[in-house]
């Protein structure tokens, strides 16, 4: 049995000895590293950045088509939807419009949502002649990088509901400024006997 003497002298051995274990500790932000594209005396060729090894396999999605990936053509925003419209389409647009947008951008698109009501900066209406003649593209393209005050949406909405949510603004633009002469007759028709 260990005499209560020395087990006394012990606890400021052990208590110094507990302060020095606290006191180790490995952070990554203070690993040696090196910058993308940086100078390196590590490897022989004096780059940083290394060659992928061979037989590396791709992941995520390939980015193949411009007009579907940033929404231009040749550095032109594309006029027309890189997709087919359905309506399964406007239903997904107009889903994650109300989810990510309408709190901007209110649910008609005026430019009146809840947080401008708070005190946050007013978007543009969808509804200025400027806007209703942007180009599809020019939508997809604020989404994805912003605008002013409006956050890069890229990393939170994949581009398929980019391409959604710029055809349901397309869809509220028009709700707002069609011409009846553009609906086909038989349409007009029950809609001018209904509003009388």
């Amino acid at each position: 049995m260990i005499s209560l003497s020395i087990r006394t002298s012990l606890y400021p051995l052990c208590f110094c000895g507990f302060l020095f274990l606290c006191a180790c500790r490995h952070d990554m932000m203070n690993e040696p590293r090196a910058k993308t594209f940086s100078q390196s005396e590590f490897f022989k060729d004096g780059a940083s950045a290394r060659p992928l090894p061979a037989n590396v396999v791709p992941r995520g999605e390939a980015q193949v088509n411009d007009a579907f990936h940033i929404g231009m053509t040749n550095g032109v925003y594309v006029t027309q939807l890189p997709m087919q419209l359905t309506p399964k389409l406007l239903a997904r647009g107009r889903e994650r419009f109300e989810a990510i947008c309408a709190e901007c951008h209110g649910r008609t698109g005026d430019g009146n949502g809840m947080v401008v009501q708070r005190g946050f900066p007013v978007p543009p209406s969808y509804h200025l002649d400027r806007m209703r003649n942007a180009p599809l593209g020019h939508f997809f393209d604020v989404i994805t990088n912003g605008y002013g005050a409006m956050f890069p949406y890229a990393a939170q909405v994949e581009p398929q509901d980019r391409w959604a949510i710029a055809a349901y603004i397309r869809a509220l633009q028009l709700s707002q400024h069609a011409n009846p002469n553009d609906l086909p007759p038989d349409v007009r028709n029950k809609l001018e006997a209904e509003s009388k």
